[in-house]
Order: C-alpha cells, then structure tokens, then sequence
C-alpha cells in the first residue's frame, strides 16, 4: 500500500531530479564578460533551479541540484573535477541559507533578505575558493603572472591575486547571485505552483 508520505518523498525527490537536469544544462550555456573580467570566467545561470528547489522543497533539496549538476559536469570537465568542486561549494553557500532563512517564515520579504545574505556569502567565499582551490590548479598549466596579468588588462592596478579576487571575482560573484535572485523572483510564484501539481 502506498502512503501519503511515500507519495510525497517520491514528489520532492522527481522535482528535484527535474531541476538538478535543468541546472546541468544550464551549466553548459555559459559566456564570458571580456570587458568586465577575464574571458576564463564565465557567467551562467545554474544556481537558479537551485534556488527555486531550495524555496520549494527544502534547502537541503538545494544542495542536492548543485551537487548533481556538477557530478554530471565533471564528465565533461576540462579541470579535472576542481572546477566543478568549487562550482558546488559557491552554489550550496549561496541556496542553503537563502532557503533556511527562507523557510523560517516564507514571505517576500524573507526570499529577498535570504536571497540578498546567500549572495554575499557566496561572494565571499569565492575569494578563499579561488585563492586556495581554483586558481592552485590553474597555476599548473598557466604561470600566475600570466593570470594576473589578464586582470591587469582590464584595472592596471592589481597587484597580486588578493587584489584580482576582490576587486573583480568577489563583486561578479555577487552580481551573478544577486541575477538569479532576480530571475527567481520574475518566475517563482508561477513556477512553484507548476511544481506543485507534479
């Protein structure tokens, strides 16, 4: 026999499904920002079914879309799985506490204050993701002059990868957070409800 809870586990667990695949096809579309940051970084929009999943269901289901998406990534990975691991941490920093503070009472007013803290701690902690686990790769295959040398190209002024994180890597962080809040917020409510008859 078949119970509600049975029912309603088997649901949450097929929209998330549903929205770890729209997140790993999200990945894949993604485009640089040439005349705002080095061309290598590139802006996409995979943590917006993220987010939406972390309002949805749960912000533990959040965590669970970042995750899959960058399992299924690293199939196609071009950074040996390192790009992809600083991928999920960024998006889980982002869409747990939006979904936590967003669940301690679910109001507008909640989704944004959630949505504005998991932009911030996204962006800081892209800085540490960056300097202690992104760009020690990239040293491998690129001299750190070089990199830095992309950023100076755009602000003469860096001097060092403190100076590159923080003033270009921590604020496009930010703005890519602060987009998909955006977005959510353009598509939640219509959305939700879609997800809900599944």
């Amino acid at each position: 026999m078949v119970t509600a809870t049975k029912i309603f586990s088997a649901k949450k667990i097929t929209v998330t499904a549903i929205m770890a695949a729209l997140s790993t096809v999200l990945m894949f579309i993604s485009f640089p920002l040439p005349t705002l940051i080095p061309a290598f970084i590139k802006m996409d929009f995979s943590e917006l079914p993220a987010l939406i999943t972390s309002f949805v269901i749960s912000p533990v289901a959040g965590v669970v879309v970042c995750l899959v998406k960058n399992l299924i990534n690293v199939l196609f990975t071009t950074t040996g799985g390192v790009g992809e691991l600083a991928n999920f941490i960024l998006g889980a920093v982002m869409v747990f506490p939006a979904g936590m503070i967003y669940k301690y009472r679910k109001s507008r007013v909640t989704a944004l204050i959630g949505c504005a803290v998991g932009s911030v701690v996204m962006a800081v902690c892209s800085i540490f993701i960056n300097y202690y686990v992104t760009y020690p790769f990239y040293t491998a295959f690129m001299p750190m002059e070089a990199i830095i040398g992309m950023y100076r190209a755009i602000n003469p002024n860096v001097e060092n990868l403190w100076d590159a994180l923080i003033w270009f890597n921590m604020p496009f962080t930010f703005c890519k957070g602060a987009a998909v809040s955006a977005i959510t917020f353009l598509v939640y409510k219509p959305l939700s409800k879609a997800l809900k008859t599944l």
